[in-house]
């Protein structure tokens, strides 16, 4: 397991080698899926908003387009309002307040400012990877702002995948190594993402996927990935899972594409939130991170489910 979760952070990292106003959907936005969408843009994320109905949110993970969504969108917009989230730097999205200092934090707090300005709150949200940890950390510390999340294999703390004893310190080493080997790839020059694609193979068992996070990988902004991969993976929601008590729905891949034996998953994750009792949890089998590019048909009936309160 460890050396599968490493492996993920290392493809992300490789991929990397490369004041608040609402602008008209315009070519604004190189992530800009629908014609028809309204674009808010904010220091530390962009909203584009498309659909009729209660509102939902969705925010993409670490170097991700909210293109992460797009199908997802395409199949609710006719019943929901949905706010689909790009973080600043990420998949092409300019830099903005994000080109220095913290970012998953700061980023969290100005989302969170979002849903309460725009009267969006209790809000429902979905989150994948780096933006399902930023959901985690929302429902731990304003709660009351939330009315319900999914996660998407988003974990609570990194190391404590494979130790249980595991501290901030202690994964420390690994977190800097990382983020200074990501940094010093980006000296030697960008890559295409075709010579990336073969690197997302723990992202997705399927290869149009495959270039198409690698596409994302190339397009972010390398310092402001780093910085985001090294405060995620240090980031500790552990002690603050007793106190979740927004509903939860957690949908994890069982990663057997990568030869993870079948099972294996089903013991780690369900275990990593056990101290919240609002956390549900669903296994994606034959799916790896990308479990909604994966398994479509599989997510969506966990998505389904999770709308409907079942």
């Amino acid at each position: 397991m460890r050396k599968l979760l490493l492996g993920l952070v290392a493809a992300v990292s490789v991929a990397t080698a490369a004041s608040a106003q609402t602008q008209p959907a315009a070519a604004a936005d190189p992530n800009r899926l629908f014609t028809d969408s309204r674009l808010v843009v904010r220091d530390r994320f962009s909203d584009e908003i498309v659909g009729k109905g209660p509102d939902l949110v969705l925010i993409p993970g670490l170097a991700s387009s909210r293109a992460t969504w797009k199908a997802t969108a395409e199949r609710l917009r006719g019943h929901y309002r949905l706010h689909l989230i790009q973080i600043a730097g990420f998949a092409g999205e300019p830099a903005r307040a994000n080109a220095a200092g913290e970012v998953m934090i700061p980023t969290a707090e100005a989302i969170d400012a979002y849903l309460v300005e725009q009267k969006l709150t209790p809000a429902t949200v979905i989150g994948h990877s780096l933006g399902g940890t930023t959901t985690l950390y929302l429902a731990e510390t304003h709660g009351d702002h939330l009315k319900k999340a999914m996660m998407v294999d988003a974990l609570p703390f990194f190391g404590g995948v494979t130790n249980p004893n595991a501290t901030v310190e202690t994964i420390r080493p690994m977190a800097e190594k990382q983020r200074d080997a990501m940094l010093a790839a980006a000296s030697k020059g960008p890559m295409t993402p075709e010579q990336l694609a073969p690197q997302m193979r723990a992202m997705s068992k399927v290869p149009a996927t495959q270039m198409l996070v690698a596409g994302w990988g190339v397009a972010s902004d390398r310092t402001v990935v780093a910085r985001a991969m090294y405060e995620d993976l240090l980031l500790d929601l552990r002690p603050g899972l007793t106190s979740v008590h927004t509903p939860i729905t957690l949908v994890y891949p069982d990663n057997t594409p990568l030869g993870t034996p079948p099972g294996m998953m089903a013991r780690i994750y369900p275990a990593l939130y056990a101290p919240s009792p609002s956390v549900k949890t669903v296994e994606v089998k034959d799916s790896l991170h990308f479990a909604m590019l994966d398994q479509p048909e599989a997510f969506n009936a966990a998505l389904d489910a999770f709308l409907s309160g079942k």
